[in-house]
């Protein structure tokens, strides 16, 4: 599957705003987007068109799709699920997105972003009720309990990890035991609870053309 390498720095120039992909570095003066708040590439100073209709629809899609770090093919899912669910087809979509696996353990604080929580999956450090699971896309249920397995509780990116998520917003809908790197879900999230620049509606509005 295809996956972005470049720096994630540059999605942040591309979109015009903060996604917050880099932890700490996003809310210090050395984030690129303070010093550069222009698209990237030999002529992202001259773009200077007004996006709107389809291209704002667009927009709105990239950003989301970069924030959580998903591919086309696997936003389009989480989208065609959402609007055959019960409830706001953008709430829902949004509530998918909160409840992967590399989302959660980022908002338990054992990440300093999302792609560093992914990868803390994908190397088979977490652990979900017991079970070692190391599929980022998973999706987590209330009742469930996330944790860093024992044999990883020694690794460095941990502690600043569990620092830099002190000084951030706890999840109503999650209980963090930080001291022992585990939390559980305590309820679906909602709307509310999702405290990211996205307009839902606009994403809606793009895939039902």
């Amino acid at each position: 599957m295809a996956r972005y390498t470049d720096a994630v720095c540059r999605l942040c120039r591309r979109e015009g705003i903060k996604l917050f992909l880099k932890g700490p570095k996003c809310f210090s003066d050395k984030c690129p987007i303070e010093k550069r708040n222009f698209a990237p590439g030999q002529h992202g100073k001259d773009r200077k068109t007004k996006v709107v209709g389809y291209g704002l629809q667009l927009r709105e899609k990239q950003k989301t799709k970069r924030i959580y770090f998903t591919q086309e093919g696997q936003f389009r899912n989480y989208f065609e699920k959402a609007a055959a669910s019960q409830g706001v087809t953008g709430e829902v979509l949004l509530q998918q997105l909160e409840r992967r696996l590399d989302n959660v353990v980022f908002r338990l604080g054992f990440g300093i972003s999302r792609r560093q929580a992914r990868q803390l999956v994908r190397h088979g450090h977490v652990s979900v009720n017991g079970r070692k699971v190391n599929i980022p896309s998973y999706q987590v249920n209330v009742g469930e309990e996330i944790a860093v397995r024992d044999n990883s509780k020694k690794l460095v990116i941990l502690e600043p990890a569990k620092e830099f998520a002190s000084h951030q917003t706890a999840p109503n809908w999650l209980e963090i035991d930080r001291d022992n790197f585990k939390g559980k879900v305590l309820a679906l999230p909602k709307r509310e609870d999702i405290q990211l620049p996205i307009n839902e509606q606009l994403i809606v509005e793009l895939y039902s053309k």
